[in-house]
């Protein structure tokens, strides 16, 4: 991780886009008074074929930043410089921020801090605009992930803290509630395990309460979700046996198609068998994590599984650990 590469983000930064959300609904009505008249046909394309590509196999996905960006920079063009009635306005907003979001997760998994915090500061300017507080929160929440990823774990905290007061659909507290255990375990301070037990308790309570009506961002929030997230928590709190189980039974309740998921949760189960002084099956998950990661062009599963080699070397002899090093080297 290179810190000089990611965009600081604070809490008063997060207060003031917030702040921002009436000025954006104010631009979406002004703007629709100028510019060239943009369709409702047009509109809908750019809708289903933004959901169609980011709704691809995890394979797949990797070959769809460029079409992505495009699809961002048509539609942030048209609320630029297009006239369109207010509705049309409202999802042109909508679809703006769903895509800033997606092009930014992909920024951070190619390591472009800086860029995927742009983007998804943009993405949280067009859900005010749109007036989804669900979406703003779950862009707060990207940028939480982003600070934690960095150990700033009190700016994580505080930026989830903030979303949670906005966030209203289960499905979206479940997965703010799961990312504040998270982080919550991982700053170690054993006087915060209730915290983390009651943001635990919280998570599953809204997964439970979630049904089919769920916004695209979180729409894959599951159990398999709830089982990783809470594993890697115990683990951080050092129950370490639980945490084992969570994250294994996480990873086979995960369908097919979120194999970059798999993924983490495979570099997950190795970190804690190396807890549990166990190397052999700590090997065999994270070369499973490492192979499943460079077929699918996933960076980020590639470095999460690097982070554990130092671990490695002391069992360098052991079955399946030298065959794992000397594939991390290839």
């Amino acid at each position: 991780m290179e810190r000089r590469d990611f965009l600081t983000i604070t809490g008063t930064a997060v207060s003031t886009l917030v702040g921002a959300r009436a000025n954006g609904l104010h631009d979406a009505r002004v703007q629709a008074q100028d510019g060239k008249p943009i369709s409702e046909d047009f509109v809908a394309f750019l809708e289903d074929s933004t959901h169609h590509l980011a709704g691809l196999s995890t394979e797949q996905r990797q070959h769809t930043p460029t079409l992505l960006n495009a699809h961002l920079v048509t539609v942030s063009e048209l609320l630029k410089n297009g006239r369109y009635t207010t509705a049309l306005g409202l999802r042109l907003h909508t679809l703006a921020a769903f895509l800033s979001q997606t092009v930014a997760w992909h920024a951070f998994d190619l390591r472009r801090h800086t860029h995927a915090s742009q983007k998804w500061i943009a993405g949280l300017h067009n859900a005010h605009a749109a007036g989804d507080h669900d979406m703003g929160a779950g862009l707060l929440g990207d940028l939480a992930y982003q600070a934690a990823w960095r150990r700033d774990y009190t700016t994580a905290a505080n930026i989830l803290d903030h979303a949670l007061s906005r966030a209203q659909n289960p499905a979206a507290r479940c997965l703010l509630q799961l990312r504040l255990a998270r982080i919550l375990a991982a700053r170690g301070d054993q006087s915060e395990r209730r915290a983390v037990l009651r943001a635990l308790t919280a998570a599953e309570q809204h997964l439970n309460d979630a049904g089919a009506d769920r916004p695209a961002w979180c729409a894959w929030v599951s159990e398999a979700d709830l089982a990783v997230d809470s594993g890697q928590a115990l683990l951080d709190l050092g129950d370490i046996g639980p945490a084992h189980r969570l994250i294994s039974e996480g990873e086979r309740l995960l369908p097919p198609a979120r194999d970059k998921t798999k993924g983490v949760f495979l570099a997950y189960r190795a970190a804690s068998y190396l807890d549990l002084k166990e190397p052999e099956p700590a090997a065999a998950a994270a070369t499973h994590s490492l192979l499943l990661a460079r077929r699918i062009g996933a960076p980020r599963c590639v470095r999460l599984v690097d982070d554990l080699l130092p671990r490695f070397q002391p069992y360098a002899r052991i079955q399946g650990v030298a065959e794992l090093l000397q594939l991390a080297a290839a």
